[in-house]
């Protein structure tokens, strides 16, 4: 008992801290006898509060805090799910082999939270792997989808587990079972997934099929560069599916080059055009080509990629690398009716997935003679969604304040614009504008994670840890928040170690 002591320096143990000793000896000893300790969420806060109050070593409170919250996240996901499930998730086999051959439990049976997941999906979107042979050995069913049609495949494919992947192929998996994100390789390329859609096209998965988000696997893969995967491992997932014989001018949701140009990825762009992608197919929102849209975002490099390979466009005069800039730049907006919003709808209909720009790509353009107030915001988001994609925070900000003009009440907004004004180094505002998005909507773990990371650019990490602790509480299974949680922890023990008193422990 030497990492406890009494506040007054006294060598003795307190009654609370005999108490508490007690109560985290009885869970420790629960893991250590192989285990897994049981707890209610109140009982778990309740054991938090009283590691807060106490004089606890730092580093016995944290670890005793984060096996808390591992318990508790672990004993909700039993209740939620069923305990075969639970056992299968997290590969105990002796559970396994006891509920399904001694108790009888059915290897198919649904998750209890109404999810319609398997045992068998379990197992696999955890990894483990003597659990997936063990469940497909008795009998489980390796197409049954979940309430998203998420086959076990798709969970393998989300998570890049090529063994498993190969392993439900090899035992009959259907390699095209659709779902609400598409095929498996939908999943895999949305995630930048190689390994498992190289083993996907191995096994004649379809490269064009179409999701119901009406994207076929290339667009994903280009929808997630820089999202999910670097442009290299775009480029690789890329290379994989034009040799399985991916259509280069799908125009779900646009053409690759529109999308890659959109984005800004030079490399896939350059890619496109050598192995034959057209560059005069224009864009379903605006019609314009791929080089219009480079120019119109100021993008020269790109526009000197696409130049060879662009017929020329008759309105164009000069066509040259200075001249289409200049026409893109002096185009009327209004031309084409919707053209002013284009990147904005390319970038709609490539659900791109950042943070801030994910409500932006919710909305609809609107022509400018028929806008109402609602319609106004809509555009103004889109706008702030155009300006975080090029960087251009200062931009974005002055959209979203009037955005918010037009409806205070929305809590998006002021998520947004914190995040812009963390960006361009407005530290109090962001944390102005993420307290507003609380105020707000308290229930959402966004405006927590804001608040945490406003918290952070001032050096107050207390704060900073207590706001993402909020956020966790709300959404237990965020990695972001998780992991901003532990870096301000971090930061707060190398700041007492300098010398200033912060730790609430001490």
């Amino acid at each position: 008992m030497a990492g406890w002591s009494r506040r007054d320096g006294g060598m003795g143990v307190g009654n609370s801290d005999r108490q508490m000793a007690a109560s985290l000896g009885f869970i420790a000893s629960a893991a250590l006898g192989g285990r897994t300790a049981s707890m209610s969420s109140e009982s778990a806060d309740e054991m938090k509060r009283s590691i807060m109050s106490s004089d606890c070593n730092k580093a016995s409170g944290r670890s005793f805090m984060e096996f808390l919250d591992r318990i508790t996240e672990e004993s909700n996901k039993e209740e939620k799910l069923g305990p075969l499930h639970d056992a299968a998730g997290k590969g105990k086999m002796d559970t396994c082999q006891h509920l399904v051959e001694n108790l009888g439990f059915d290897v198919n049976i649904p998750a209890n939270d109404g999810s319609g997941k398997t045992p068998l999906a379990c197992s696999v979107s955890c990894g483990q792997v003597i659990a997936v042979r063990y469940l497909l050995h008795k009998g489980a069913d390796l197409n049954k989808q979940d309430v998203t049609g998420f086959a076990p495949l798709h969970y393998a494919a989300k998570r890049g587990y090529d063994g498993i992947a190969r392993l439900l192929l090899s035992r009959g998996a259907n390699v095209d079972v659709n779902s609400s994100e598409g095929t498996p390789l939908h999943v895999a390329a949305a995630h930048g997934k190689f390994g498992v859609m190289q083993i996907l096209l191995e096994h004649h998965a379809h490269p064009d099929r179409v999701s119901p988000d009406h994207c076929t696997p290339l667009a994903e893969v280009l929808c997630a560069a820089n999202e999910k995967v670097n442009e290299s491992g775009c480029l690789k997932c890329m290379n994989l599916l034009v040799k399985a014989g991916a259509d280069l001018n799908s125009t779900d949701p646009d053409t690759p080059l529109v999308i890659a140009t959109s984005k800004g990825l030079t490399g896939c762009v350059d890619y496109l055009l050598e192995v034959g992608a057209d560059a005069n197919v224009r864009s379903k929102d605006g019609g314009r080509r791929p080089i219009e849209i480079a120019a119109k975002s100021g993008r020269r490099g790109l526009v000197e990629s696409l130049l060879p390979f662009t017929s020329p466009i008759r309105t164009v005069s000069d066509w040259s690398v200075e001249g289409i800039i200049a026409y893109a730049r002096s185009r009327p907006t209004e031309d084409k009716g919707q053209e002013s919003d284009e990147d904005s709808n390319i970038q709609q209909n490539l659900r791109d997935e950042s943070a801030v720009r994910e409500d932006a790509g919710a909305s609809r353009a609107c022509t400018k003679d028929k806008l109402s107030d609602e319609d106004r915001k809509a555009q103004l988001k889109l706008h702030g969604g155009k300006a975080v994609s090029r960087m251009d925070y200062t931009g974005a900000s002055k959209f979203y304040t009037e955005a918010i003009m037009l409806d205070p009440a929305d809590a998006t907004l002021y998520s947004n614009r914190s995040f812009c004004h963390l960006k361009i180094g407005e530290k109090k505002d962001a944390l102005v504008d993420a307290n507003a998005c609380i105020s707000l909507r308290p229930e959402w773990p966004k405006g927590y994670y804001r608040k945490g990371a406003a918290h952070m650019s001032l050096k107050e990490y207390k704060e900073a840890r207590d706001a993402f602790m909020d956020g966790l509480k709300l959404d237990p299974s965020n990695l972001d928040i998780q992991n901003a949680y532990w870096e301000a922890d971090e930061a707060m023990i190398k700041k007492h170690s300098a010398g200033q008193s912060i730790w609430p422990f001490a």
